[in-house]
């Protein structure tokens, strides 16, 4: 399933940007852009996970923000780590050496974004990766949306409400 283009036209500008500020030299700030196709609205809300209460306050600002805002979607970008392909199978062991994948030597680091809409989730995390001859800039390659149906956790659901309202997009 894809992206349906309303929602594309908003978070193609937003990853464009996110290379931009990585191919400066930058850092990817953790953020949520909550937001409503009907008035075009969009909020930017800080994701602070230094905590886990800090991770909870941060989805209950996300939800509280889509609340008022009755938002039929929130797009968040953050840096973050994840496993090459051939250490997947190796994750249990990994967490329990190290606590978790960013403490490991195998952790790279991603460009994560993620899509919850009132039609589906969609998640993306394509490696960092150098971009020469510097050795502060770096970039991302495509980015690549799966569906990803049922998906749970903290950030997840945060549109719970308007989820029973879904309709078709034109």
């Amino acid at each position: 399933m894809e992206i349906p283009a309303a929602y594309r036209k908003i978070i193609d500008p937003l990853i464009s940007h996110a290379r931009g500020l990585l191919e400066k030299g930058d850092t990817l700030a953790a953020l949520a852009f909550v937001g409503s196709l009907k008035d075009g609205q969009v909020i930017p809300v800080v994701l602070d996970d230094r905590t886990n209460d800090a991770k909870d306050n941060s989805a209950s600002a996300i939800s509280t923000t889509a609340s008022m805002l009755d938002a039929d979607f929130v797009f968040m970008v953050r840096e973050a780590w994840k496993l090459p392909q051939k250490y997947i199978g190796r994750y249990d062991e990994i967490m329990e050496k190290y606590g978790s994948v960013g403490a490991s030597p195998y952790a790279q680091d991603v460009a994560a974004f993620s899509l919850e809409t009132t039609h589906g989730t969609w998640v993306a995390s394509p490696f960092i990766k150098p971009k020469p001859p510097s050795k502060k800039r770096r970039t991302f390659g495509p980015v690549t949306f799966e569906h990803m149906p049922g998906l749970e956790g903290r950030f997840s659901n945060l549109l719970r409400d308007k989820k029973n309202e879904a309709g078709t997009l034109h």
